[in-house]
């Protein structure tokens, strides 16, 4: 019964040294895994080199999309909408991944259509300042040709004021005082007569 006894004991020992070994090599098979992001991070800032925080930190989030919010519940930010979505843990359900995915296609077509507006407005101010700078140009900067005034003769002028021009104005008579005055200047003067 001694070898029997020893065996036993061999065998004993042999799966206490395993199972020693084994609980060495992986050390946290006691603690449980971190269920959020914010206990994965505050695990990561133990650790001892920065590096090995930043590390830990990279693979917290990998793991958790969602962040815990103050109230209860978590939120899942979502940067190519620049927009949160609350969510029932901390990653999204393939329920809340779908509607997330939604309202991005739909947040891109709002987009395109903004673009799409703001394209057209710019085409439409810029015809309307060509419209107006080509109605300036053509407008009042060049010159439209007059017809020359009709040089008058002076007795047609005095003819054309005789007739526009109100009685009794110095401006009317004057040059029909000044025609009698010529006429009676220029006139040759009157023949002697010979006295018998």
């Amino acid at each position: 019964m001694t070898l029997s006894r020893i065996a036993a004991l061999l065998v004993a020992g042999f799966a206490s040294v395993m199972v020693l070994h084994i609980s060495r090599a992986s050390a946290q098979w006691w603690h449980r895994a971190p269920a959020d992001f914010e206990e994965c991070s505050e695990a990561a800032n133990k650790l001892a080199t920065p590096e090995e925080k930043s590390a830990a930190l990279a693979q917290c989030n990998s793991k958790f999309a969602g962040r815990r919010k103050a109230g209860g519940g978590y939120t899942y930010y979502d940067f190519m909408q620049d927009r949160s979505f609350d969510i029932a843990g901390a990653n999204p359900t393939a329920d809340e991944q779908k509607y997330i995915d939604e309202q991005y296609t739909g947040y891109l077509e709002r987009q395109r259509r903004s673009n799409i507006a703001a394209a057209f407005a710019k085409e439409q101010q810029s015809k309307l300042e060509q419209a107006s700078l080509k109605t300036e140009s053509t407008g009042s900067k060049i010159p439209v040709p007059q017809q020359r005034p009709k040089v008058l003769k002076e007795a047609d002028r005095s003819r054309l004021q005789a007739t526009n021009c109100p009685d009794h104005t110095f401006s009317c008579d004057w040059p029909r005082l000044s025609e009698s005055l010529k006429k009676l200047f220029s006139s040759p003067p009157p023949a002697k007569q010979k006295k018998s």
